[in-house]
Formats: structure tokens, sequence, C-alpha cells
């Protein structure tokens, strides 16, 4: 049964064989340079060379290539013509007469149309000549490797269409495997690069996504070149180019990416090699046909396997991204096979490839394995690609998850904050309080509170807990806790008790804390646990001073007293005021920090957040006035 539909299949072909002459190498001479004489039939051309011993590396950009052929056959086909396949640019003469021509004989470049028929005049005595004035300016082509020599075809125009359909399915079938694996992977680049726009910080999926959405672009160039596309050369080089080299760059940064590790010297090295000896493709485009015919020989010759070398060691990227073994997180491990799979994948294609080179008497793996190993390296890479995809999505949704707990984790830290700063303090007659709080995350461990004591008292407690965010703000919430409660307390009194229950905690951190007490004649009561001292009408309040609460259990706060006027102004402040910092590094300091004690405290958290914050801000300013002013 399979004998019988292949039979079915090729059927078709050979009898588009059997009506079809081809010119075979062996009728036709060459010789280099360019003279129109070299047309005429009676030219003679004894002298010149078989053009089975063309090399088709030579230097020389212009040629003629003549052949002696009996088409007498054809006077009874009802349209003859010739079919010529040419990977340059040419002209076409029988018997001394023009019957067409393909590109531009000046610059040699050429359509990828590179199979055209021309139509001959029924009346054809032999011998005929047929010369080709061919003017070239490559002798490679990817993904097939070197040009295919001058073919000429003789027959009825319907023979040679039907070879021409015949010979576009034989170039696109070999890339079909591809090209379809590679334009579902430009799929999951979509979708992969929607995942990116959802999660902007994480940079291995954007190179992912740019490395899946680029490359159908170079199997969509192999197709319309295969197919025949008319496009020119100067155009098909760039339109595999570029995206290759953004593929070849965003995978290996990918793999590094992904490991949360820095690209290593050496593998910038190669990456610079492999990407930049790309530049000939796009340099030929640009140059003459002489200069162009060097460039690609250097390219072909040399600077191809150098750069195929370089890629075949720039894809050892995902082994050494996640070496050692047993540093990578088991959460990471899947993702880390999955990349050295695709890195082998990767490096087996490109030696391959490589041994089209001949070095060191390598046989030449790419003329029988190309296909196979292209294949190989699509479906490898699409299985690769889905895979991830796949884990890398579950990973997006178990940071989903636990972000939603941290969430919660946030709104519950906002709360804890709110009671750290409160919007309104208690406050007795007489005073006016401002304040201004200005944490340097979410949440901060600075914090105040106010409360009315007994005998028209006014307490004041402000603090500021070692380390910053979510831990800082919880022990300043102990802190404040603690502090309930204790009316009854001297304000020593109060930061022995807290310097105790910091020490309780066994946290290994600190806080300061200054506790001042106010009474209704003007009486200032203040203890200090290693805290800024306050400032009245601008000038600093000379306050004796106790260590920081945490530091030892056995510590003892002297009390200070200072008696204010009616209309005096107290400022009170943490460290984050007289601690920012410009971009240039100087601090904001205690100078600064003097001249603006006496403004709002709004203008004071103000000046030292535009200044350069480096901390929590806490500013307070409190005016005082007696209760029998106010009743005055």
């Amino acid at each position: 049964m399979r004998k019988l539909a292949a039979l079915l299949i090729l059927a078709p072909v050979a009898v588009v064989a059997q009506s079809i002459q081809i010119i075979s190498p062996q009728q036709c001479v060459w010789h280099a340079g360019d003279n129109a004489a070299w047309s005429a039939p009676a030219f003679d051309d004894s002298a010149w060379q078989p053009y089975t011993a063309w090399n088709p590396r030579s230097p020389n950009p212009r040629l003629w290539i003549r052949c002696r052929v009996d088409l007498s056959s054809l006077s009874q086909t009802a349209q003859p013509s010739l079919q010529i396949t040419l990977y340059a640019a040419y002209e076409a003469y029988l018997d001394g007469r023009e019957i067409g021509s393909a590109g531009n004989l000046e610059s040699g470049r050429f359509t990828m149309d590179t199979l055209q028929d021309w139509p001959i005049s029924g009346d054809l005595p032999p011998p005929s000549v047929i010369a080709v004035r061919i003017t070239r300016r490559i002798v490679s082509m990817v993904p097939t490797g070197p040009v295919p020599p001058l073919r000429i075809d003789a027959g009825d125009v319907s023979s040679l269409h039907d070879r021409r359909s015949s010979m576009i399915l034989a170039q696109v079938r070999p890339l079909l495997v591809s090209a379809i694996c590679f334009g579902i992977i430009g799929v999951l680049g979509v979708v992969l690069m929607l995942l990116w726009l959802s999660e902007r910080s994480r940079g291995e999926l954007l190179l992912l996504a740019i490395s899946c959405l680029f490359l159908p672009f170079i199997y969509t160039d192999y197709l319309a070149a295969a197919s025949m596309f008319p496009y020119s050369v100067a155009v098909y080089l760039p339109l595999w180019v570029i995206p290759a080299v953004i593929v070849n760059l965003a995978r290996a940064l990918f793999f590094f990416a992904l490991a949360r590790r820095r690209v290593p010297p050496v593998f910038w090295i190669l990456i610079i090699l492999s990407s930049g000896l790309y530049l000939p493709y796009l340099i030929e485009g640009f140059l003459p046909a002489a200069q162009a015919l060097w460039l690609d020989r250097l390219r072909s010759q040399h600077l191809e396997a150098i750069a195929d070398t370089a890629k075949v060691l720039e894809h050892l990227a995902p082994f050494a991204a996640f070496l050692p073994w047993k540093a990578v997180p088991r959460r990471m491990r899947p993702l880390a096979i999955l990349s050295m799979a695709w890195g082998a994948a990767m490096m087996i294609f490109f030696t391959v490839r490589l041994t089209s080179t001949r070095i060191l008497g390598i046989p030449n793996l790419q003329a029988h394995w190309f296909g196979r190993a292209a294949d190989i390296e699509a479906l490898t890479v699409l299985a690769v690609v889905v895979s991830l995809l796949v884990l890398l999505f579950r990973e997006q949704q178990q940071t989903g998850r636990e972000r939603a707990i941290l969430a919660g984790e946030m709104q519950a830290a906002q709360q804890v904050q709110r009671m750290l700063a409160p919007a309104a303090l208690d406050l007795i007659p007489g005073i006016h309080m401002q304040v201004a709080f200005r944490p340097i995350r979410e949440v901060g461990g600075d914090f105040y509170a106010g409360a009315m004591l007994p005998g028209n008292r006014q307490r004041i407690l402000i603090g500021d807990v070692s380390g910053k965010g979510a831990a800082a703000a919880m022990t300043a919430a102990v802190l404040v806790g603690a502090a309930r409660r204790r009316e009854k307390e001297s304000p020593a009194a109060l930061l022995d008790h807290l310097n105790l229950v910091l020490g309780d905690m066994n946290l290994g951190g600190f806080a300061t804390c200054l506790c001042a007490d106010l009474s209704g004649d003007g009486s200032l009561t203040l203890a200090n646990a290693g805290h800024l001292a306050p400032y009245r009408n601008g000038e600093e309040i000379p306050v004796d001073n106790g260590l920081p609460l945490g530091i030892a259990p056995d510590v003892t706060y002297p009390e200070s007293t200072v008696h204010l006027a009616p209309g005096d102004q107290l400022t009170f402040l943490s460290d984050g005021v007289v601690e920012a910092q410009s971009a240039s590094g100087e601090l904001f300091g205690f100078d600064r920090t003097r001249a603006i004690s006496t403004h709002s405290a709004e203008q004071i958290a103000a000046a030292a957040q535009a200044f350069g914050q480096e901390d929590d801000i806490t500013v307070l300013t409190l005016a005082f006035a007696p209760a029998e002013v106010l009743h005055a």
C-alpha cells in the first residue's frame, strides 16, 4: 500500500522529468571577466575551462558560461522555454539573442525568485549556443549552505511550470517541521509577553518572550526564500540576521536571569563573537559586487567557523548559570533541567553546522544531517518552551498567592502603623500640637504617643526602633502598648519599664526614646534614652542622656526639668531629619535642623524628605499656652 501511494505521488514528477531536457554541465564552459562579444554563437570558446572544473568559491564576481546544446526536439512543443536556476544576477542569450535577464548586473543583486522561465523561438536548428552573463556577490546561503550551481533546463512552458512547483515543494518540505514549531513558539512568546506585562520585575520572562517572538521571523524568511518569493537578497539577509542576533542575545541572557546570576565576562565574549560575526551579512548588502563577494568568501570560509564555535560554547550558559547543582533551590531545579536541555539541543545543532567548514578533517555532517538536526532542535525548543511556560506560569501563580498573603500582612502592619502614628493625640487645654510622619517604607520603626495625665499634665512620647520595615514597626507597637496605662509613673520610671520590656523580647535591636511630661504651669520634665533632644524656640534643650532601650537591663535614666514660658514652641523629631542625605552624600545635619526647628512639623519633614530621605521621619511641634492665658 505504501509503495502504491509513493508511486502515485512520484508519477507526476516522473512525467515532468521525461518532458524536460536537462542541459548537462559537461556541455558547458566558463571564463572569468565580462565581454559582450562572448554571447555570439560563432565565438571561439575552445580556450575556456570546463564548467565542471569551476569552483563556486572563485573570487571573480563576473564570468560567462557558454553551453552548446541540441534543442531541435523543442521545435515540436507548443511553447518552448529555457528554465534557468541561478543565485546571481545574469543575462541569458540564445544564439546571440538576449532572451531574458534577472537582477542587476552592475551590483549583482538578485531576487530570491531564483528560478526563471524564458520563452525561446520554435526554430532551433542544432547546435544552439546558450550564453549566460553573470555577476556574483555571494558564495553561500543560509540555511542550505553553499549556493547551488547554475542549472539550465529546456522544455515546454507547462512542463517547466510543473517542475517549478515541484522544486518549491522540495525546498519547502524540509522546513515545515521547524517552521510550524517556531510558529507555535511565537504564539507562546505573546503569552510570555503578557505574563511579563503583569509582572514587570521578572526580567527572565521578558528575555524568554523576546527570544520566542523573534524565532518565527527567521523561518518565515527561510520559507519565503524557499517559495521563491521575489524579494531582494539584500532584504533576505537582514530579515533573518537581525532576528537571529536578537534571539541569540536574549536566549543567552535568559539563562542567567532565570538563575539570578550575572553573566560572566567569558560568556559576554562568546555572545559578542557569535552575534558580532553576523555583521558581514548586513554589510554585504551595501557593497559593490566584488567587495561583497570577497567578504562573503571570508565569512563562509573563516568567520562562520569562529561564529559557530562561539555559539557551541555560548550554549554552555545554562550549565554555567546553574552550577553548582547543590546550590540550586529545589523549586528551581525543573527550570534548570529544561534550560540545560535547551542548551544541549542548541549545542548539537551548531556542532552539526560547524562540520560544514571541514575543520581538521571532520566529516561534513551538515550535508546529511542538517535537516534532521534542525527538526530535532525545533521540536526540542518547542517542548522546552512549553514546559518552561507551564512552570513559569505556576511559579507566577505561587508568587501571586504569596503576594496576596503579604498584602494581608501589610494591611495588618498598616493597622499597627496607625497605632504608632495616630492622626489625633489626647491633649490637655493650652497645648496645640502638629505631627508629620513620613516612613521610608509602607511601615516604619518611628513611633509617638500623647496622653493626658492626672493633675492637668500632658505626656509626650517619641521614639525610633533600630531597623526598618515591618519588623521595626512590630517592635515599636509593643513599646507603645507597654507605655499605656503608666500614667502614675515618672518619665524616668516609664523608660526603665520600656527598657526591661525590650530586653525581655530578645530581638537583638535597640530603640531610642524620649518621654516628656508638661504641666499646666509650664514645668517640663524630660527623660531621654539616646534620642535627639527637643528644640525650644530654635535652640536645643540640654537634656541628660541615657543608653537606648534594650542595650543593658540595669540602666537608670536621669530626668531634666525645664520651665516653659507662654508662647514657647517645642519641636521633637527623629534622627531621620538630621540623617537625610543628598545625592552627593551630604547630610542635612544639625545646623539645618536647628535653623528650621521653629517651622511647622510638615515644613520640617518636607525639607528633610526633599533633601534626601534615608530613614523614617517624625516631627512633632508643640505650642504652649497656659490655661490662664487661654481664659484671659
